[in-house]
């Protein structure tokens, strides 16, 4: 691990300053508009972000955003402890994880955000990738933020 990545802000420390962001303006948008205008706005506005940090993200790679290089960008998404996984796949055409521990479920609930906490954090999982290797999809069909076991992330090359 180079010193760049020891100093760089892990997701987990951005989402609970972004949080702390949003929570004002969560509550304001309930008040205002109703719970489900409120989350249809910050979910817009979240995936949007997530479809262009996908972009930057890939912009930055010395050569081709591909799923091998998502795989070496796990580090931060897993940095201060954030994920307990465990990898099932990873052959350059798959790869395929649970999470069993997520400190960003955990987290959001801490905040009194878990009725959000989706779209906070997991809906932005199949947004960024489109933004950073669109030939890459993933399929996921339960999360740790809304109560199951595990997260099961599947991303795989599209043929």
């Amino acid at each position: 691990m180079s010193c760049h990545q020891n100093e760089e802000l892990g997701i987990l420390a951005r989402r609970k300053i972004e949080a702390e962001i949003i929570k004002p303006i969560y509550d304001i948008l309930v008040r205002e508009l109703g719970k489900a205008q409120a989350q249809a706005l910050i979910g817009e506005a979240i995936e949007s972000a997530a479809i262009q940090a996908g972009q930057e993200f890939a912009k930055k790679e010395p050569k081709k955003a591909d799923l091998r290089s998502f795989v070496n960008l796990q580090y931060l998404w897993e940095k201060d402890n954030a994920l307990d996984v465990k990898v099932l796949d990873d052959d350059g055409q798959r790869y395929n994880y649970d999470v069993t521990r997520c400190r960003y479920a955990e987290m959001y609930h801490e905040m009194g955000l878990g009725e959000i906490g989706h779209l906070l954090s997991c809906a932005r999982d199949d947004k960024f990738i489109v933004g950073y290797a669109p030939e890459v999809e993933l399929t996921r069909t339960t999360t740790v933020m809304s109560g199951a076991p595990r997260c099961d992330f599947r991303y795989r090359v599209k043929s």
